[in-house]
């Protein structure tokens, strides 16, 4: 090894990636954002096992601050005594700025915030991807279900 040179450290990305399907073809997404979760003891090493949901949640606020609330994290199998409660409401770490921003949204033009999707970043941190949604009426779901065949039907004749 040269001594001018230092070594290179090994990041591990992870592969944990949690969606929220459902948000997607209920909501028309308009801005997206990264939160920060906090977690307690062995949540983190539920989400890094896979064994995290995002079926039926969402964000609220409470006293200024941002909530997501029904987010399943299964007990983690060596946790013992120091297991987390499964669907407790977690904290979500944004700056004044964004938080400010969505509570204006959310409380005048009656938009909603929907978790998208959880991932782990380089760092090894659990984030939250969130966002700012509007629902969609039945017929803009028929349309995006027509989208989705065309695109599969293309692909279907091309390869």
């Amino acid at each position: 090894m040269c001594p001018d040179k230092k070594p290179e450290i090994m990041r591990h990305s992870s592969n944990i990636l949690i969606k929220n399907k459902r948000a997607t073809f209920d909501y028309e997404i308009i801005e997206r954002y990264t939160a920060g979760i906090q977690l307690f003891g062995t949540e983190i090493k539920s989400i890094r096992d896979g064994k995290a949901s995002l079926t039926d949640t969402y964000c609220t606020f409470i006293n200024d601050e941002m909530w997501v609330k029904n987010m399943h994290i299964a007990t983690y199998f060596f946790g013992t005594y120091n297991n987390h409660d499964v669907r407790r409401d977690r904290k979500l770490l944004l700056n004044k700025k964004e938080l400010n921003k969505l509570a204006r949204a959310t409380r005048e033009t009656g938009l909603t915030i929907v978790p998208i999707r959880m991932f782990i970043n380089d760092k090894g941190l659990a984030k939250l991807e969130i966002g700012l949604a509007k629902g969609k009426k039945n017929y803009d779901k028929r349309q995006s279900i027509k989208e989705k065949d065309a695109k599969r039907e293309m692909e279907r004749h091309r390869g």
